[in-house]
C-alpha cells in the first residue's frame, strides 16, 4: 500500500464507535448497496469494524488487508460466516476478472491509491459494479487520521478514478473526509 500501513499496536482504535461520525453504518450500506448474493471486498479491512456492518447483507465479503496481523485480531473478536480473509495488496488482488459486485474502502484509500491499484480494482469489479471510497481529505485539518500530506483531496481521487475507467456517480467533500462513489 501507499505511504504506510496502520500500526497494529494501535488496532484497538479501529474498534472505536466514534469512527461512525465520519461514515455511519447506515450511510455505508446505502453507498455500497449490498444484496444477498453479492460478492464484495473491503479494501484495508483492518479489524473488521466496517466489514462487520456489510457482511450480513452479502453472500461473500472479502476482508482484504496487507497485514496478516490485522486478520488475526479480527479472528480473535469473531467473524461473520460470509467473511473470507485475503492478505494482499490492492495492486495485486487474487480475484478473477469481474469477480466483485462491489468494493469499498473506509479511511484506507490514501494507503493504496495509485494507477496499479485502481487498474486492479477496475479489473476485478464487474461492469456496472460499485467502488465506494470514504477517506481522509487533504483539505482537512488533520486532527484525526493520517498527516495531511499523506492524504488526497476529492478532486485528485475523482481524476484518478476517472482516468482508471470508473464513472463517478457522486462525490462529496466533508470536514475531514470525502466520499466518492464510482461505477465500473
Amino acid at each position: 500500500m501507499g505511504f504506510h500501513t496502520y500500526d497494529v499496536g494501535r488496532a484497538d482504535a479501529l474498534e472505536d464507535e466514534g469512527r461512525y461520525r465520519f461514515c455511519s453504518r447506515e450511510e455505508l450500506l446505502s453507498l455500497v448497496r449490498p444484496h444477498g448474493d453479492a460478492v464484495v471486498a473491503d479494501l484495508g479491512s483492518g479489524t473488521g469494524f466496517y466489514t462487520d456492518d456489510v457482511a450480513p447483507a452479502v453472500e461473500t465479503l472479502y476482508a482484504v488487508d496487507v497485514q496478516e496481523e490485522m486478520h488475526d485480531l479480527y479472528r480473535a473478536k469473531g467473524v461473520p460466516e460470509s467473511v473470507e480473509f485475503v492478505t494482499a495488496d490492492v495492486a495485486d488482488l487474487p480475484f478473477d476478472d469481474g469477480a466483485l459486485d462491489a468494493a469499498f474502502s473506509t479511511m484506507t484509500y490514501h494507503e493504496f491509491a495509485g494507477p496499479e491499484s485502481l487498474a486492479e480494482l477496475r479489473r476485478t469489479i464487474r461492469p456496472g459494479g460499485r467502488l465506494v471510497t470514504v477517506d481522509w481529505s487533504a483539505d482537512g485539518e488533520g486532527e484525526a487520521g493520517p498527516p495531511v500530506d499523506e492524504r488526497y483531496d476529492l478532486a485528485d481521487a475523482v481524476a484518478a478514478l476517472s482516468e482508471a475507467g470508473f464513472a463517478i456517480e457522486s462525490a462529496e467533500t466533508r470536514t475531514e473526509t470525502f466520499v466518492c462513489v464510482a461505477r465500473r
